[in-house]
C-alpha cells in the first residue's frame, strides 16, 4: 500500500512538472538558420513557426530555388533545436522520479 502511495505521489509530481515544462516550451523561441545566416526561421518551443527573415539579396527571381532550399534547411535546423530543447525539458521534468520500467528498458511517463 505504501508503494502505491509513493507511485501516486510521483505521478502528481510528474504531472506538475509536465505542466511547468509545457509553460516553458510555450515561451521558448528557437532560431534556425542556413546560408550563413541569410535565411533565419524562428519556431516556438512547440514547433510553431513564429518568424522568417530573408536576406534581401535572395529576393530575386534568379535566387528563387536557392531561397526555397535555404528555407527548408533553416526550418530543419530550428526543428532539431526545438527537439533538443524538448528532450532537455523532459529530462528536467522526470529528474529524481523513479519511474516503473517496461520490458526493453522503456519507462512509463508517470
Amino acid at each position: 500500500m505504501k508503494n502505491l502511495g509513493n507511485m501516486l505521489k510521483q505521478a502528481q509530481q510528474m504531472q506538475q512538472r509536465m505542466q511547468e515544462m509545457q509553460a516553458r516550451l510555450e515561451t521558448l523561441e528557437v532560431e534556425g538558420q542556413s546560408g550563413a545566416g541569410m535565411v533565419k526561421v524562428t519556431l516556438s518551443g512547440k514547433g510553431d513557426l513564429r518568424r522568417v527573415a530573408i536576406d534581401p539579396s535572395l529576393m530575386s527571381a534568379d535566387e528563387r530555388e536557392v531561397l526555397e532550399d535555404l528555407l527548408v534547411a533553416a526550418h530543419a535546423d530550428a526543428k532539431q533545436k526545438v527537439e533538443a530543447a524538448m528532450a532537455e525539458e523532459m529530462q528536467k521534468a522526470t529528474a529524481g522520479l523513479s519511474l516503473p520500467s517496461l520490458p526493453g528498458g522503456l519507462k512509463l511517463p508517470f
